[in-house]
C-alpha cells in the first residue's frame, strides 16, 4: 500500500492539463453493452475505477481493451454473463449501471447491491423503481437485484431526487425500450449530457438532457460509435484550489469552466483571481483569502465532490466560513484529519464552521475516500514540514497521475511504499 509524502509551503506555478472525466467515462464505457458493434472511447483517464469497469465488461463477455494511452475499445458482440458480482460492485458503485443495458439488450440481469459507502448510504431504490416503471420484474434475493423483462416498454418516471446514477441507468435502458419514456426530476449534470450525446450518436433518440425532463424514444438497435469524454470538472476544480491554497499562479488547460460556475463564484468570493486565457484558465492568489459560506447542491449548484477541497482552502481564510453538506450525510470524514494538521473546524450535523487562518502543520493522516484524499493533499501542500498521507489508493480511483501533475507545478510530493 502506497502513501504520499508532501513537503509543503511552496507556491505552485506552471501549466497543467485536466484529464478526461471519470464520472463520465464509466457510464459511457458501460453503455457499449447496448450494441454488438465496436465502441471507441477517447480521452479515458487511466484510473483504478476504469480498470475495474473494463474487467466487469470482460466478465460479461465483451472485449474491452486499451488501444492507446487514453483510448479504449469495447465490443460486446456477445454477452455471455448477466451477473455483476458483489466483489466488483462493492469496490465501485458505478458497476450497478450495467443493470439497465443488460435488461434492455438481453432481457435479464443479476446485479449485486452496492452495500454501504463511506460517505453515505446512497441507496439504489431509484434505479430499481425506474426499471420497474419500464416493465421489468425485479426481485431482491441474497443481496442481488434479479431483473427480467421480455422487452422493456417506455413509461413516465419521477425521481424523488435527481440522482445521477439513476438517471443514467434509466436513460440507457429506455434507449432500447419499446415506445417513449419521460424522466422527470432528472439529474442535470454534464455527465448526463455527455452520455446522452454518445447514445444519440449511436442512434438513440433523446431530448432534454441537461434539463429536469429527459424524453427518450426507444429504438430497436444501436450501432457503434467513436466518442470523446469531456474533461473532468472535479479534477479541474481541485487543481484550481491547489493553486489558491499555495498562493500560486497556475494555468489549467482543458478546464470546463462552463461546468464550474458555482465553484469559480465561490473561489472569486474567497479572493482568488480566475481568468480565461486562450482556452485555458489562469488561477492565482496574491492576497489574503476571505471566508465564504457555501452549501452543496445538485448541479448546477456547488458540487459535493469539491466540498472537502474547499474546506482545506478555507482553513487559510481570514475569518469564519460555514459549509453545509446536503448531499451525503457522512462527508465530513476529512475534517478530523484536517484538525490534526491544525485546522480549526467545528462540526454539528450537516454543518461545519471553519475558522481561520490557521497555520497547518504536517502530520501523519489517513484518507477515508476519494475526495477526502484530495483535501489532505491540498492541506499538505500548504502545511509546514512533512505530511504523510496513507491509503492513497483512493486517489487512484479518481485522479490520473496527480503526483506527477503537481510535481510538474513545483510541488514537493512523492509516492512511496508504506512499509507498515
Amino acid at each position: 500500500m502506497d502513501k504520499m509524502i508532501i513537503r509543503g509551503g511552496k507556491p505552485l506555478r506552471g501549466t497543467v492539463s485536466v484529464s478526461g472525466s471519470k464520472n463520465t467515462a464509466l457510464p459511457i464505457l458501460i453503455a457499449a453493452l447496448l450494441t454488438d458493434e465496436p465502441v471507441r472511447v477517447l480521452n479515458v483517464p487511466r484510473l483504478r475505477d476504469v480498470t475495474t469497469t473494463l474487467g466487469l465488461l470482460t466478465d460479461l463477455g465483451a472485449e474491452a481493451r486499451w488501444t492507446g494511452d487514453n483510448e479504449v475499445e469495447v465490443c460486446a458482440k456477445k454477452i455471455s454473463s448477466h451477473v455483476a458480482p458483489y466483489e466488483l460492485v462493492k469496490t465501485m458503485r458505478a458497476s450497478f449501471l450495467v443493470l439497465g443495458p443488460l435488461l434492455a439488450r438481453e432481457g435479464k440481469a443479476r446485479v449485486s447491491t452496492p452495500g454501504g459507502c463511506a460517505i453515505g448510504a446512497r441507496p439504489v431504490n431509484l434505479h430499481i423503481s425506474g426499471m420497474r416503471a419500464l416493465g421489468a420484474k425485479i426481485q431482491l434475493r441474497n443481496g442481488y437485484v434479479e431483473a427480467h423483462a421480455r422487452r422493456l416498454s417506455g413509461g413516465r418516471i419521477w425521481l424523488d431526487n435527481p440522482s445521477v446514477g439513476a438517471t443514467e441507468n434509466i436513460m440507457m435502458a429506455a434507449a432500447r425500450a419499446r415506445g417513449a419514456t419521460q424522466i422527470e426530476n432528472a439529474a442535470r449534470e454534464p455527465e448526463i449530457i455527455d452520455l446522452a450525446a454518445m447514445l444519440t450518436a449511436m442512434g438513440a433518440k433523446i431530448a432534454g438532457a441537461g434539463t429536469h425532463v429527459i424524453e427518450i424514444e426507444g429504438v430497436d438497435r444501436l450501432h457503434g460509435v467513436e466518442h470523446e469524454v469531456v474533461p473532468d470538472r472535479i479534477e479541474a476544480g481541485s487543481l484550481m484550489v491547489a493553486a489558491a491554497i499555495t498562493g500560486g499562479d497556475v494555468m489549467i488547460r482543458n478546464a470546463p469552466l462552463a461546468h464550474l460556475e458555482a465553484v469559480t463564484a465561490k473561489l472569486a468570493e474567497a479572493g482568488v483571481e480566475i481568468t480565461s486565457d486562450n482556452g485555458a484558465v489562469r488561477v492565482r492568489r496574491t492576497g489574503k483569502l476571505k471566508p465564504v459560506e457555501l452549501r452543496t447542491l445538485p448541479y448546477p449548484g456547488f458540487p459535493t465532490d469539491l466540498q472537502a477541497q474547499m474546506m482545506a482552502l478555507l482553513t487559510q481564510a481570514s475569518g469564519t466560513s460555514v459549509i453545509t453538506e446536503t448531499i451525503f450525510e457522512n462527508r465530513f470524514m476529512h475534517a478530523p484529519e484536517l484538525i490534526r494538521m491544525g485546522g480549526d473546524i467545528l462540526m454539528k450535523g450537516a454543518t461545519a464552521v471553519v475558522r481561520g487562518p490557521t497555520k497547518l502543520q504536517g502530520a501523519p493522516v489517513m484518507a477515508t475516500d476519494l475526495r477526502a484524499s484530495m483535501s489532505l493533499i491540498l492541506a499538505g501542500l500548504a502545511a509546514e514540514r512533512v505530511t504523510e498521507i496513507g491509503r492513497v489508493y483512493h486517489l487512484d480511483r479518481g485522479y490520473e497521475a496527480l503526483d506527477a501533475k503537481l510535481s510538474a507545478l513545483g510541488a514537493r510530493i512523492e509516492r512511496v511504499e508504506d512499509s507498515r
